[in-house]
């Protein structure tokens, strides 16, 4: 039987990892510790164990920001984007990598260019745009940006994957009688579901925390997203964190529990993703 020896490189290694992880894990404990206490007691003593275990902030927080509407609005937003994103560059990619033509080369280096494009150097001129357009102060709006700045990652994701697909299956699918649609939908679609689970995972994240863009483009107060309702406690002069922590945690636990679920889909995807493409 094999053993490894326990060296002290590895005991090193394994105290810098435990370091690492309490690091990580730190800001989790403020936020949970202190959404249960008074106001005073944040100001007084943010690290310690809460004296008085106070749950009426969870429910005041619940009522303030109004959560049901801001989690059905950020439910909205989100689930729209990470559809039609997956959807749409899924087939982008599977289009650019099929027809290997000068012009399909060519946009895919204009979305692998666009991938490192800051949004502060184009959310002027974008919001202009929303605002030509007439969809400013609207859903309809904010998920056709979100479509149009998630598009690069989530296309140069699936491109690496695609390439991978034996194309004699999809001949073997023709054969059998299927147009091109049957065959993406019904073969290429399926094998790209690691990728697919990874592009949707990182995409959630990055919506339903996003605050930038939905203040830009949202003013209407029944229309805020959860990022937004959260906000409203930090004003100019005043900083209400007994609300504010509280609305944070509701804020966070629907994703926390949705990542947890999907984790190993990122890791998967993207490994697989790298090595295949």
């Amino acid at each position: 039987m094999d053993t490894k020896k326990y060296t002290g490189k590895l005991f090193l290694t394994e105290a810098v990892m435990i370091v690492i992880g309490l690091l990580f894990l730190a800001p989790f404990y403020f936020l949970l510790v202190n959404s249960v206490k008074p106001f005073g007691e944040i100001m007084t003593n943010s690290a310690s164990w809460p004296q008085v275990f106070n749950w009426s902030n969870y429910s005041r927080a619940w009522t303030l920001t109004r959560f049901p509407q801001a989690f059905t609005n950020s439910m909205i937003i989100t689930a729209s984007t990470v559809i039609l994103t997956a959807l749409i560059s899924a087939m982008g990619a599977y289009r650019m990598v099929r027809a290997d033509t000068r012009l399909n080369r060519i946009l895919f280096m204009f979305f692998v260019a666009a991938m490192v494009i800051p949004f502060q150097s184009i959310m002027i001129p974008l919001l202009q745009v929303v605002n030509w357009l007439g969809v400013n102060n609207s859903m309809i709006g904010l998920i056709m940006c979100y479509l149009g700045l998630g598009a690069p990652l989530s296309l140069f994701l699936f491109h690496g994957f695609v390439k991978a697909i034996p194309l004699e299956i999809e001949e073997a699918a023709t054969v059998d009688g299927c147009n091109p649609i049957s065959v993406f939908f019904r073969i290429v679609l399926p094998l790209l579901k690691p990728m697919l689970m990874t592009v949707i995972i990182l995409n959630c994240l990055w919506v339903w925390n996003d605050y930038l863009l939905p203040s830009l483009i949202l003013q209407k107060p029944d229309m805020r997203t959860i990022p937004l309702a959260t906000f409203a406690f930090f004003g100019q002069y005043t900083k209400q964190w007994d609300l504010a922590l509280p609305a944070l945690v509701l804020g966070i636990t629907p994703i926390v529990a949705f990542f947890l679920l999907l984790q190993r889909y990122i890791v998967e995807g993207i490994a697989a993703g790298s090595v295949k493409g």
